[in-house]
């Protein structure tokens, strides 16, 4: 299933991240809710799934890592019986200054990286800061993905500026399954930080 654009909000609450994917119209307004999923803060194996709404009654798609702990095992991205479609991973060493990221689906193999570098070592140098870094700031940050074997746009994630974390998603390659991209968009949200 193909999404040409969708925006994700996040709910913070006490126990977890809650995330809503609706809808981008042609006119850019929000339209109808496509996914609602959860994160669970300080799990032992990270795990998101996805919903048709807030009620949780039915399951439509889910990213679980593949191990306990190593940080780099990378993520697998489920349909609502099981079966992988996709895949994900950062990558740790190309991630030192801007973060970098492996995107793969049915038919794609994509790189997604920080638009800007000055972003980047921005938000790290703040998290190093005594003191400062404890205080949230919600820097702007983008992804952009390509294709591995014609370095054409598959994936773009931008983060606005809001009170709330607010992200919009452009989908350019029809062959990128909406699913797919979701669990990628609330993975550069939930684990960007590790």
């Amino acid at each position: 299933m193909h999404v040409p654009a969708f925006s994700m909000k996040q709910r913070i609450t006490l126990m977890a991240n809650k995330y809503e994917l609706i809808t981008t119209n042609p006119d850019g307004s929000d339209g109808p809710l496509l996914a609602f999923a959860q994160q669970k803060r300080m799990a032992f194996k990270e795990e998101v799934t996805f919903y048709t709404d807030d009620t949780k009654s039915q399951v439509v798609f889910s990213f679980k890592a593949r191990k306990r702990i190593d940080l780099g095992s990378g993520y697998d991205v489920f349909d609502a019986s099981g079966q992988q479609i996709g895949w994900f991973k950062k990558e740790f060493g190309k991630s030192l200054l801007r973060s970098s990221w492996q995107l793969s689906g049915a038919g794609f193999e994509s790189s997604g990286t920080e638009r800007s570098a000055g972003i980047a070592i921005l938000r790290r140098v703040w998290d190093f800061v005594p003191f400062v870094g404890e205080i949230p700031l919600p820097f702007i940050f983008h992804f952009d993905f390509t294709d591995n074997a014609n370095q054409q746009p598959v994936l773009s994630v931008e983060r606005k500026m809001s009170i709330r974390d607010r992200y919009r998603v452009t989908v350019q390659d029809q062959r990128v399954d909406f699913r797919v991209a979701a669990a990628m968009t609330v993975a550069l949200d939930a684990l960007q930080s590790r």
